[in-house]
């Protein structure tokens, strides 16, 4: 199946790795992207089990582990600012801390993944997907600025509100299952002196949070609550800041002055915690991965890991398919669905308010034997 071309709605991490790969296996990549550019921002993500095994197959594990968080502790704080608890031991946003994970903001990885594949994958930023239409040999898609083109498959890679999903399988209503509660993160500066460290305070069904980043100097803010699931446009940032503010107004420790700093954050985000469950992860010549397919929420800590492993298996198995691109995608279907199951389960378990233990965490990150396929080296190393 080399040398067809493949259209990948995202440049996220699922988006970005998927391209790599495909590229690397003799593919012709295109990703598009609605953002101008890489997104900024974004919160801590962690790599895990099998999915380091992906990233030291991509030869970026060193990269990755020098941009590691390094993250010492955290600690709780009453409204007042008091400290109420401290711990070396593990972080709300990375686990236990003496382990092989790897924590990296999430603007670092995405960077990373970019240069790795840039040299065989066109990218074109500032545009999305408006139409699919399949026919035998190819899907002719539309954009809304780009000029129409042809591509023999198209992957959305297009996060938990997929525009691919919508297009090729039905209304995210019909997939896209709630938790119970909601995120947000948003970019500060360092202001509280935030030294590889986390420091959070609880005000009920609220939990507000401030972590150093980028060798501290940057901060992530994150805001979380548990609710009724609200409606609201997911692309409407005024809309959502607002519901944080009304959340949030009377809770104390610095919460005033991270809801003035909100309103003119240079990235900001805000979802619910939910999952994406389908029976299916293909439609003809369309597939998903990572988030589009089986989002497993924030409250997994796997995300990611699930987006890397997605992205590789995906890739081999259209790479090394002699039954063309239905047998690859049904290939990649069995292999992943087990470790899809096993880590949304993680989130569906901390969402019902029963304890995650590392070793549970463990047994998901590591509930896939990778494939071995035959990818050639990287460019530079041939």
């Amino acid at each position: 199946m080399r040398n067809k071309s493949v259209l990948i709605s995202g440049a996220s991490v699922t988006g970005l790795a998927l391209a790599y790969w495909l590229q690397r296996a003799g593919f012709r990549p295109t990703v598009v992207e609605r953002a101008p550019g890489l997104r900024k921002g974004g919160q801590a993500l962690d790599i895990r089990g099998a999915a380091l095994d992906v990233v030291k197959r991509m030869e970026l594990l060193d990269e990755i582990r020098a941009a590691t968080t390094n993250m010492r502790g955290m600690s709780f704080v009453d409204g007042r600012g008091e400290e109420l608890s401290r711990t070396t031991e593990a972080t709300l946003t990375g686990g236990l801390i003496d382990n092989d994970d790897v924590e990296i903001m999430r603007d670092d990885l995405t960077a990373l993944l970019s240069d790795a594949g840039r040299s065989g994958t066109e990218y074109v930023f500032g545009d999305l997907i408006t139409s699919l239409t399949q026919d035998g040999d190819a899907v002719d898609v539309t954009f809304r600025d780009g000029p129409p083109r042809r591509f023999d498959l198209v992957i959305g890679a297009d996060g938990l509100h997929s525009g691919v999903r919508r297009l090729a399988f039905g209304p995210e209503r019909e997939f896209v299952h709630f938790l119970g509660s909601y995120l947000a993160v948003f970019s500060v500066e360092n202001f509280l002196g935030l030294d590889h460290w986390q420091m959070y305070h609880s005000a009920g069904d609220a939990l507000v949070g401030v972590y150093s980043a980028r060798q501290n100097t940057e901060a992530r803010a994150m805001l979380v609550f548990r609710s009724a699931e609200l409606d609201f446009n997911h692309r409407d940032h005024d809309r959502q800041k607002n519901i944080l503010a009304e959340r949030f107004a009377g809770v104390g420790w610095e919460t005033p002055r991270l809801l003035a700093l909100m309103r003119e954050a240079p990235d900001f985000y805000f979802d619910s915690m939910s999952q994406a469950r389908l029976g299916r992860w293909s439609n003809g010549r369309v597939a998903l991965v990572g988030d589009a397919g089986y989002c497993a929420s924030p409250q997994s800590g796997q995300g990611t890991s699930l987006a890397l492993v997605g992205a590789y298996v995906l890739a081999g198995e259209l790479a090394n398919s002699r039954g063309g691109h239905r047998a690859a995608f049904a290939r990649y279907e069995r292999a992943m669905r087990g470790y899809v199951r096993k880590n949304q389960q993680l989130a569906q378990n901390r969402a019902d308010g029963r304890t995650v233990t590392p070793a549970t965490l463990a047994e998901a990150a590591d509930a896939i034997s990778l494939p071995d396929y035959p990818h050639p080296r990287r460019d530079h190393d041939s």
